[in-house]
Protein backbone atom coordinates (compact mmCIF):
# COMPACT_ATOMS: atom_id res chain seq x y z
CA UNK A 1 0.00 0.00 0.00
CA UNK A 2 1.34 3.42 -0.95
CA UNK A 3 2.33 5.69 1.97
CA UNK A 4 -0.46 8.13 1.05
CA UNK A 5 -3.13 5.44 1.19
CA UNK A 6 -1.64 4.05 4.40
CA UNK A 7 -2.00 7.51 5.96
CA UNK A 8 -5.59 7.66 4.73
CA UNK A 9 -6.30 4.21 6.19
CA UNK A 10 -4.79 5.14 9.57
CA UNK A 11 -6.84 8.36 9.69
CA UNK A 12 -9.99 6.38 8.85
CA UNK A 13 -9.14 3.79 11.50
CA UNK A 14 -8.72 6.48 14.18
CA UNK A 15 -11.96 8.17 13.10
CA UNK A 16 -13.72 4.78 13.21
CA UNK A 17 -12.58 4.25 16.80
CA UNK A 18 -13.91 7.68 17.76
CA UNK A 19 -17.13 7.38 15.76
CA UNK A 20 -18.22 4.04 17.20
CA UNK A 21 -17.14 5.27 20.65
CA UNK A 22 -19.44 8.25 20.14
CA UNK A 23 -22.30 5.99 19.05
CA UNK A 24 -21.74 3.80 22.11
CA UNK A 25 -21.58 6.77 24.49
CA UNK A 26 -24.55 8.60 23.03
CA UNK A 27 -26.78 5.59 22.43
CA UNK A 28 -26.04 3.18 25.29
CA UNK A 29 -24.85 5.59 27.98
CA UNK A 30 -27.08 8.60 27.43
CA UNK A 31 -30.18 7.87 25.32
CA UNK A 32 -30.98 4.27 26.31
CA UNK A 33 -29.17 4.53 29.68
CA UNK A 34 -28.35 0.83 29.58
CA UNK A 35 -25.01 1.26 31.31
CA UNK A 36 -22.25 3.61 32.40
CA UNK A 37 -18.51 3.05 31.97
CA UNK A 38 -18.40 1.73 35.51
CA UNK A 39 -21.51 0.34 37.14
CA UNK A 40 -21.55 1.66 40.68
CA UNK A 41 -24.07 2.71 43.32
CA UNK A 42 -22.22 6.06 43.24
CA UNK A 43 -23.96 8.06 40.48
CA UNK A 44 -21.25 10.75 40.54
CA UNK A 45 -18.60 8.11 39.79
CA UNK A 46 -20.72 6.72 36.92
CA UNK A 47 -21.19 10.18 35.41
CA UNK A 48 -17.50 11.04 35.89
CA UNK A 49 -16.31 7.87 34.13
CA UNK A 50 -18.79 8.49 31.30
CA UNK A 51 -17.27 11.96 30.97
CA UNK A 52 -13.78 10.46 30.70
CA UNK A 53 -15.10 8.08 28.05
CA UNK A 54 -16.62 11.01 26.12
CA UNK A 55 -13.32 12.91 26.34
CA UNK A 56 -11.43 9.86 25.01
CA UNK A 57 -13.60 9.27 21.93
CA UNK A 58 -13.74 13.03 21.28
CA UNK A 59 -9.93 13.13 21.34
CA UNK A 60 -9.84 10.29 18.80
CA UNK A 61 -12.18 12.21 16.48
CA UNK A 62 -9.98 15.31 16.76
CA UNK A 63 -6.81 13.23 16.28
CA UNK A 64 -8.20 11.60 13.13
CA UNK A 65 -9.26 14.96 11.69
CA UNK A 66 -5.89 16.50 12.49
CA UNK A 67 -4.11 13.56 10.85
CA UNK A 68 -6.09 14.11 7.66
CA UNK A 69 -5.34 17.84 7.73
CA UNK A 70 -1.62 17.35 8.43
CA UNK A 71 -1.16 14.63 5.82
CA UNK A 72 -3.09 16.64 3.21
CA UNK A 73 -0.92 19.73 3.83
CA UNK A 74 2.18 17.60 3.23
CA UNK A 75 0.67 15.99 0.10
CA UNK A 76 0.87 12.62 1.86
CA UNK A 77 -2.84 11.78 1.89
CA UNK A 78 -4.23 9.21 -0.51
CA UNK A 79 -7.43 9.63 -2.47
CA UNK A 80 -9.05 6.19 -2.21
CA UNK A 81 -12.48 6.35 -0.59
CA UNK A 82 -12.40 2.53 -0.30
CA UNK A 83 -9.23 2.62 1.80
CA UNK A 84 -10.70 5.43 3.94
CA UNK A 85 -14.15 3.85 4.46
CA UNK A 86 -12.53 0.46 5.06
CA UNK A 87 -10.38 2.08 7.76
CA UNK A 88 -13.45 3.60 9.42
CA UNK A 89 -15.25 0.24 9.50
CA UNK A 90 -12.17 -1.62 10.75
CA UNK A 91 -11.52 1.04 13.41
CA UNK A 92 -15.15 0.97 14.55
CA UNK A 93 -15.20 -2.81 14.71
CA UNK A 94 -11.93 -2.82 16.61
CA UNK A 95 -13.47 -0.43 19.14
CA UNK A 96 -16.37 -2.84 19.74
CA UNK A 97 -14.11 -5.88 19.98
CA UNK A 98 -11.58 -4.32 22.35
CA UNK A 99 -14.16 -2.51 24.49
CA UNK A 100 -16.37 -5.60 24.59
CA UNK A 101 -13.64 -8.08 25.42
CA UNK A 102 -11.81 -5.87 27.93
CA UNK A 103 -14.67 -4.02 29.69
CA UNK A 104 -17.48 -6.58 29.44
CA UNK A 105 -15.56 -9.84 29.84
CA UNK A 106 -12.09 -9.35 31.33
CA UNK A 107 -12.56 -6.38 33.69
CA UNK A 108 -16.34 -6.81 33.96
CA UNK A 109 -16.81 -3.09 34.73
CA UNK A 110 -20.14 -3.09 32.90
CA UNK A 111 -22.34 -5.06 30.53
CA UNK A 112 -24.08 -3.76 27.41
CA UNK A 113 -27.41 -4.15 29.17
CA UNK A 114 -26.86 -5.41 32.70
CA UNK A 115 -30.54 -5.39 33.69
CA UNK A 116 -31.65 -7.47 30.70
CA UNK A 117 -33.03 -10.96 31.16
CA UNK A 118 -29.95 -12.33 29.35
CA UNK A 119 -27.12 -9.74 29.53
CA UNK A 120 -24.64 -12.14 27.90
CA UNK A 121 -26.71 -12.12 24.70
CA UNK A 122 -26.28 -8.33 24.46
CA UNK A 123 -22.54 -8.61 25.14
CA UNK A 124 -22.14 -11.27 22.46
CA UNK A 125 -24.21 -9.24 19.97
CA UNK A 126 -21.92 -6.26 20.67
CA UNK A 127 -18.89 -8.43 19.82
CA UNK A 128 -20.61 -9.88 16.73
CA UNK A 129 -21.32 -6.37 15.45
CA UNK A 130 -17.67 -5.46 16.00
CA UNK A 131 -16.50 -8.53 14.08
CA UNK A 132 -18.98 -7.79 11.28
CA UNK A 133 -17.69 -4.20 11.01
CA UNK A 134 -14.08 -5.43 10.74
CA UNK A 135 -15.02 -7.98 8.06
CA UNK A 136 -16.99 -5.37 6.08
CA UNK A 137 -14.06 -2.97 6.37
CA UNK A 138 -11.61 -5.59 5.11
CA UNK A 139 -13.91 -6.39 2.19
CA UNK A 140 -14.19 -2.70 1.24
CA UNK A 141 -10.43 -2.24 1.55
CA UNK A 142 -9.81 -5.34 -0.54
CA UNK A 143 -12.01 -3.85 -3.31
CA UNK A 144 -9.29 -1.22 -3.78
CA UNK A 145 -6.68 -3.88 -4.50
CA UNK A 146 -8.97 -5.59 -7.01
CA UNK A 147 -9.55 -2.34 -8.93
Amino acid sequence: MKKENKNLFVAGFILGLGLVGAIDGILFHQLLQWHHMILSPNLKLEIFTDGLFTALFSAKLIWGAMKIFTDARQNELGDSWKIFIGGIFIGGGTFNLVEGIVDHHILQVHRVRAMAENPLAYDLAFLAIGLALVIIGLMIKRMEKAA
